[in-house]
């Protein structure tokens, strides 16, 4: 155990966030809204917009308040229906309840991704779509949009583990209407707290922008593409001026001095965590206790952790195999089986509908999580590897002979 790697802690942050952020505690000038113009989120938001190849950016205080803010800004009813994968993170249906709207929950398959039959199905009762690519694994995005569209309705991409992935080339969260991607430590650029929406929408921009917290005529510090004053824009602002409620869900100065410096390492911490994911992906596959669901084949994916299903193991078994694998130095989390896991539908019980999902419940009493960081050795990838292994082989016993 002494020799596995750290994989608790977080990438350090670049030195080259250091004078900045020096700059800003000298001054205390941490608020956003404070210097005239070039305050440090006002450039995170034009430079990750230019990133991401779209006109707007809205850095928040977190992935859920850009959910909550994308909501709220579509304009949708109080009680409308929004569908949500079965799989994914308790903020998303709670994003749904804050914007007085209602989750409707579908299923996910084997493969971590929607099942599009069911989508399908429900997709006529709703009136808003988000699609969470869990882990960064991503559904088909060219069914969804094509049923989507076929009906008009709008489907809010939430990134939070696809910053850097593609569909067909296409940036995630750029093929919906408005694209949410997380700052947490664990994600792909960490500012420990902080999230960011993206859009071509002008109007939708403006509504977030006022509803985060633009009060009076702070909106006039929000450029268009490239810094530009965009006209299309500021006339989005004088629209809604005075006509929204205000929360405080902006981010500050400091994060995005953090964050800054971080664009640089994104293409980086895509390859080395692409490299890392497949190598011991390739190697836990030879079990025949793990399996590590395909991705589909428009997806290039830029993965920040690895998930695995467990093969012909009972519950004692699963809870057997975790408990071993973190003895021997990798912490691995059964979503389903972990106590009040926040990924697992039936412990929200804030939901105003509890639907039954078989195929999802079933996943997730048997889908693995562990973290694999991109800044780990291929030697050290092996070390985790070789615990899993070992940890289902000494959990299961031996070997069953393939084609018995």
């Amino acid at each position: 155990m002494s020799d596995m790697p750290n994989m608790h802690d977080a990438e350090p942050i670049p030195d080259a966030a250091r004078a900045e952020i020096d700059r800003l505690m000298a001054s205390g000038d941490l608020f956003r809204y404070t210097a005239s113009e070039n305050a440090p989120v006002t450039l995170l938001e034009a430079e990750f917009a230019q990133m991401m190849g779209v006109k707007y950016a809205l850095c928040v205080s977190s992935c859920s308040a850009a959910l909550f803010l994308s909501l709220k800004a579509l304009g949708l009813p109080r009680d409308a229906r929004v569908m949500i994968p079965g799989f994914t993170f308790a903020a998303v249906p709670s994003s749904i309840v804050h914007a007085d709207c209602v989750p409707v929950l579908c299923e996910v398959g084997d493969n971590y991704r929607i099942d599009i039959a069911d989508f399908e199905t429900k997709l006529d009762s709703v009136q808003a779509v988000i699609i969470s690519h869990m882990r960064g694994h991503t559904s088909d995005m060219d069914a969804i949009m094509a049923l989507c569209n076929a009906r008009d309705i709008p489907v809010i991409e939430d990134a939070a583990h696809s910053l850097g992935t593609t569909w067909h080339g296409q940036k995630i969260g750029t093929i919906g209407k408005i694209g949410c991607f997380s700052f947490q430590s664990y994600k792909l650029m960490n500012g420990g707290e902080g999230g960011v929406m993206i859009s071509n929408d002008p109007d939708i921009i403006a509504q977030a922008v006022i509803l985060s917290g633009a009060y009076e005529h702070n909106w006039k510090k929000h450029k268009g593409p490239r810094g530009e004053n965009s006209t299309e824009l500021h006339d989005a602002f004088a629209r809604w001026q005075n006509k929204l409620p205000l929360y405080n869900l902006r981010m500050s100065n400091l994060s995005a001095a953090v964050l800054r410096p971080q664009l640089a390492e994104v293409p980086r911490r895509i390859t080395d965590g692409r490299r890392n994911h497949d190598h011991v992906a390739a190697q836990i596959n030879a079990s025949p206790w793990i399996n590590v669901p395909d991705k589909l084949p428009p997806e290039d994916r830029a993965p920040d952790s690895l998930q695995f299903n467990l093969v012909d193991m009972s519950d004692n078994e699963v809870k057997a195999f975790a408990a071993e694998a973190e003895a021997h130095g990798v912490k691995v989390q059964v979503f389903g089986q972990s106590t009040d896991n926040a990924r697992a539908y039936w412990n929200w019980q804030f939901m105003p509908e509890m639907p039954d999902l078989p195929q999802t419940r079933a996943m997730l009493m048997r889908a693995c999580d562990t973290r694999l960081p991109a800044r780990l050795t291929l030697e050290e990838c092996d070390a985790v590897a070789a615990v899993l292994i070992d940890a289902a082989q000494t959990v299961a016993g031996q070997v069953k002979a393939y084609g018995t």
